[in-house]
């Protein structure tokens, strides 16, 4: 994790929180200046903050694009959190946690997570060649490092009274999470352009009730244009965690999608993937079907989520084809 005292590198984004704390800055910590002076001053090196930063994300929340800012406090005493704000060059905006007017609480030694919803992704015209690293990626820990490490600044009270102080630190992301959600976003955008993909809510049974299909609907985006538009591949679908493709009715491969044309439905063949107990009672993900597409220049996963109706009729489907088993 990144502390909440100095900036790591050059940072490829950046992360602005606004804090009050029963306690002074520690040692070492460095301030930029107080509240809405707009002052600053060079940070030294510290060796730690009373601050540690991490991002990630939670299943639950992958295709609501909300990504969660985690904070621990490495103090002895309480630190009680305003705002905070991520900058990155992957995203058209900032990123916020938007809290109630107290802020929220941030005991000795706990950590909180702090939900912040994505802006609209920032997307070069041209994608990175394939197999090039991404301009955000796992943090490599290393001051320096081309990782997704952002620089936290963290305004602080010191005492009671005493106007607000500045300290900044980098806040790690471990699993890429800003890289991976940008490549996603940047991905639907240039589908968008081509096709809308969506579910039907009907669930066609088999006799036995051990197998389904799934309706994929494809909605060109110029269903009436004359000449051909811009196109797309379904390289292929993958499982869930709660589905996989029935040998009955296989799943397509090279599917190729124009943004011309009459509307279509894909017929996707349905089996459970898994039958413990756990299975949908514990389900973040297992209706978000993934397909691997090229569009754009770009090759990546387009997520489809399959809709609170059909959700429910995925849900009891499974149930009722894992006790037939």
């Amino acid at each position: 994790m990144g502390s909440l005292s100095f900036a790591l590198g050059r940072p490829l984004a950046v992360l602005v929180l606004l804090a009050v704390a029963s306690c002074s800055a520690a040692p070492g910590t460095a301030e930029t200046g107080t509240a809405g002076t707009g002052t600053s001053a060079t940070p030294a090196a510290p060796e730690s903050g009373p601050l540690t930063a991490e991002l990630s994300q939670f299943r639950d929340n992958y295709s609501k694009q909300v990504i969660e800012i985690q904070l621990t406090n490495t103090t002895g005493e309480a630190v009680t959190v305003l705002a905070a704000e991520l900058q990155s060059p992957l995203f058209a905006g900032a990123i916020n946690w938007t809290p109630d007017p107290a802020g929220t609480v941030l005991p000795p030694g706990q950590t909180k997570s702090l939900p912040a919803r994505l802006p609209a992704a920032d997307c070069p015209a041209q994608a990175p060649p394939s197999g090039q690293a991404s301009p955000s990626g796992p943090d490599t820990g290393a001051p320096g490092a081309a990782g997704s490490g952002a620089v936290v600044e963290v305004r602080v009270v010191p005492a009671a009274g005493q106007p607000a102080k500045m300290l900044t630190a980098g806040a790690a992301d471990p699993f890429g999470v800003l890289a991976r959600n940008n490549a996603e976003m940047c991905v639907a955008q240039a589908a968008e352009a081509v096709a809308g993909f969506r579910f039907s809510p009907r669930l066609e049974l088999s006799a036995d009730g051990r197998r389904a299909v799934l309706r994929m609907v494809i909605t060109p985006r110029n269903p009436d244009g004359a000449e051909a538009g811009n196109t797309l591949t379904i390289n292929s679908i993958g499982g869930t965690t709660l589905l996989e493709e029935d040998s009955v009715a296989p799943w397509p491969r090279g599917l190729r999608v124009d943004a011309v044309g009459p509307e279509r439905d894909v017929r996707l063949g349905i089996r459970p993937a898994r039958c413990d107990p756990h299975a949908v009672a514990e389900d973040k993900v297992g209706t978000l079907i993934p397909l691997r597409v090229t569009v754009g220049g770009r090759e990546g996963i387009l997520k489809v989520d399959a809709g609170a109706q059909l959700r429910g009729r995925i849900y009891d489907f499974v149930t009722s084809a894992c006790g037939r088993q």
